[in-house]
């Protein structure tokens, strides 16, 4: 499947090898890539396609504000990546 703007992603080289992503923007081979604690959405990691491997098609109003270029929080990307870690549960908020 091809890896677009607001899927999440799981890292499978290098030293973030494992931890869940979402991509912010797609530059040709690269991905930026965000988690909301050790890569903020100031600053993404570019990372190559092919170091990462697709988990899920977002379908949250996250996905929608990346989609449409609108500003997203730190705590929101935390909060859906924790849920799909099965870290929270999806009628909690917070």
């Amino acid at each position: 499947m091809e890896i677009a703007k607001s899927n999440i992603v799981r890292s499978d080289a290098g030293r973030d090898r494992g931890k869940l992503f979402v991509v912010l923007a797609v530059e040709g081979e690269y991905l930026l890539l965000a988690d909301g604690k050790s890569r903020k959405v100031e600053s993404p990691k570019r990372k190559k396609r092919r170091h990462v491997l697709f988990v899920a098609d977002d379908g949250t109003r996250l996905a929608e504000k990346i989609k449409g270029q609108e500003k997203i929080t730190n705590s929101e990307l935390r909060r859906t990546l924790a849920a799909y870690r099965g870290e929270v549960h999806p009628d909690q908020e917070g």
